[in-house]
């Protein structure tokens, strides 16, 4: 599900920081170690998912560097082992004499999620918010659609040139990226409003071979999982029903 992997990515020339040091397989923190020489002084994750956090242990043992990040609400695939030095919140930054990298809060992927922004380079690292060749699945209960949407919009108001993601390559022209993400998602919000109308009261089993028609019927298990955190915010939003004792759905009455 990430292609060739996680990238882990290492700031500073001095003293390094360690950003999502990734799954602890031994011959990965080998070559963060031989990589950084010495100079690890931090490690960063952007969550704790178990292809993004593990190797902190490994590294921080290693180095004695200082673990920035923050613990997660549930224990769906995530990183138990995580114990930060330091508990983020929104804006904290970390400073340096050779940069600035500022913690932005970005639920919805889940809800410990943050991104990243080297304010010098005015550079992103999106973690898993965005992807370069896919979208981002959101699995509730820890994913939330709305929380989603919220986060990318927040984004906007930062000064952003470019976005390096969890998995994929760098991408350039944020500003497009990021509002061509929220279009799609609102699109795709507006398929699963019409596809309620179109079918009636139904499964998400059922809705998702109408919403997810431009997709693979292959990927509908996944895809069924966001099209659960979109019936989700619209029930927050009193737009649909969920009828609890058969699972399914309904567009709410005017």
């Amino acid at each position: 599900m990430t292609g060739a992997g996680t990238n882990t990515y290492l700031l500073g020339r001095e003293a390094v920081a360690v950003l999502d040091p990734g799954p602890a397989i031994d011959s990965h923190i080998e070559a963060i170690l031989e990589a950084a020489a010495g100079r690890i002084r931090w490690i960063v994750c952007t969550h704790t998912h178990r292809d993004h956090s593990p190797a902190w242990q490994a590294l921080a043992e290693a180095s004695g560097a200082e673990v920035w990040g923050a613990l997660p609400e549930d224990n769906i695939a995530q990183d138990e082992s995580f114990r930060p030095d330091i508990a983020l919140q929104h804006d904290l930054a970390l400073e340096t004499h050779e940069f600035t990298l500022r913690a932005l809060h970005t639920p919805g992927h889940v809800a410990n999620h943050y991104c990243f922004l080297l304010e010098e380079e005015r550079l992103l690292f999106a973690g898993d918010h965005i992807m370069n060749g896919s979208t981002v699945v959101i699995i509730p209960p820890s994913g939330d659609m709305q929380a989603y949407i919220h986060s990318l919009q927040r984004l906007l108001d930062y000064p952003i040139d470019c976005i390096a993601p969890g998995h994929g390559d760098t991408m350039d022209d944020a500003g497009a990226i990021v509002a061509g993400l929220v279009r799609h998602r609102l699109m795709r919000e507006e398929k699963v409003v019409s596809g309620l109308l179109s079918t009636g009261r139904c499964t998400v089993r059922e809705l998702v071979t109408v919403v997810y028609d431009d997709v693979h019927s292959g990927l509908h298990k996944i895809a069924s999982l966001s099209l659960t955190a979109h019936l989700i915010k619209l029930h927050r939003e009193r737009r649909a029903v969920l009828y609890k004792e058969d699972d399914t759905w309904e567009l709410r009455g005017e």
